[in-house]
């Protein structure tokens, strides 16, 4: 089994900046890909950003040029560093960790106001 604990949402203007955390413990599968997913209003689960151990890296067109994510494997944390932020960023934050298995936080909400 694995867990995956997130931090770092809240609310924040648009032009701004929030970075994302997530640390995952318990039986951990390599390799593996670490990724952030999100839940806008209206809208299903869509791909952010994913990373592989590797360090490589996939994003959403939409956020391309404005979000970084990062990890560090010694200690099984995945960063999102989230530029620039749009309205349209709105949403709930899901952290995921496929190997083996795919594995879900509990989310974390994100709010860009404008």
């Amino acid at each position: 089994q694995v867990q995956l604990v997130e931090s770092g949402g809240g609310l924040v203007q648009a032009g701004g900046s929030l970075t994302l955390s997530c640390a995952a413990s318990g039986s951990i599968f390599t390799p593996n890909i670490m990724g952030w997913y999100r839940r806008s209003p209206g809208k299903q689960r869509e791909l952010v950003a994913q990373i592989t151990r590797g360090g490589n890296t996939n994003y959403a067109d939409s956020v391309k040029g404005r979000f970084s994510i990062s990890r560090v494997n010694a200690k099984n944390t995945v960063h999102l560093v989230m530029n620039s932020l749009k309205p349209d960023d709105t949403g709930v934050y899901y952290c995921n960790l496929v190997g083996g298995c795919a594995y879900w936080g509990q989310g974390t909400q994100v709010t860009v106001s404008s």
